[in-house]
């Protein structure tokens, strides 16, 4: 027996719309087919040129003895810049820098890994501090400075009541502040990491486990073998991300010390706004 389907013409229901007269696109112009990249291409342009002019400006400056107290500068060549390389000062800053970036890096990393790793095991305990762990990306990292200095204040500060150092202990002095500098971006940016490194966790595949699993492999041996080595992509994405940004790090070191004391924190950043802003050269 066969069945005969009944065609559908325009107009009955569920046979779509009927084409109307006039309603087919028009034909586009050769020409306006080759403008349309270039007026879809125009708002990443005027990003780039919003960019590139300071840029510009800065380099053109940076041959010029430029200050704001100066209306008429002249060229004289590369002598700010074996000025520059010849201060102790900027070598100092850069020291300063990179022992930040390297240690508040270095720092975060293991330290996120770690949560990560304990935050993958499904407890309720867990789960609930995977929502506050984000708290700390929530606050403006100047205000978690000021709050910071707070805490570190000798005489008044939780920090010395609660560890009982005593009034004397002051977390500022030269031989502290680098690291106590470092300990607030800890606290801020930390979460950064083990939130990252957490969707990596949840992302790899079950089955490597579970037949590591099977074989009787211990728990440091799949990390070791397995898990490591498939989330080395999301680490590496984490560690670029910190260390760029902790080389460029101002707001937590001038909050909580202003480059002191003397010029024991004195970063780039700091040198350069101290150069740039207070001295106006």
């Amino acid at each position: 027996m066969t069945t005969t389907i009944p065609e559908r013409h325009p107009g009955q229901e569920g046979a779509g719309p009927s084409p109307r007269p006039g309603a087919e696109p028009k034909p586009v112009s050769p020409g306006r087919r080759k403008l349309r990249p270039y007026i879809l291409s125009v708002p990443a342009v005027a990003v780039v040129i919003g960019i590139l002019y300071p840029f510009v400006i800065g380099v053109y400056y940076a041959f010029l003895n430029y200050s704001a107290v100066n209306p008429d500068p002249v060229f004289i060549g590369l002598e700010n810049f074996a000025f520059v390389l010849s201060s102790g000062e900027f070598w100092h800053s850069v020291q300063v820098t990179l022992t930040y970036a390297i240690a508040a890096t270095l720092a975060e990393t293991v330290l996120g890994i770690g949560i990560a790793l304990l935050l993958n095991r499904s407890s309720i305990v867990g789960k609930i501090f995977e929502k506050v762990l984000i708290l700390p990306l929530m606050i403006a990292p100047v205000i978690a400075a000021v709050v910071w200095k707070l805490m570190f204040n000798p005489q008044f500060g939780i920090l010395n009541h609660v560890l009982g150092l005593g009034s004397t202990f002051d977390w500022l002095n030269r031989e502290r502040a680098l690291w106590s500098t470092v300990l607030v971006d800890l606290w801020i940016y930390t979460p950064f990491v083990a939130i990252l490194v957490l969707a990596g966790i949840r992302s790899l595949p079950k089955e490597p486990f579970e037949a590591s699993d099977v074989d009787g492999a211990g728990w440091f041996y799949m990390f070791r073998r397995l898990m490591l080595p498939m989330m080395w992509p999301y680490i590496l994405v984490a560690v670029i991300f910190r260390f760029m940004d902790c080389l460029k790090i101002f707001d937590i070191i001038y909050v909580l010390t202003a480059g002191g004391p003397g010029d024991t924190t004195r970063s780039l950043q700091v040198g350069a706004y101290e150069d740039s802003i207070i001295n106006l050269n």
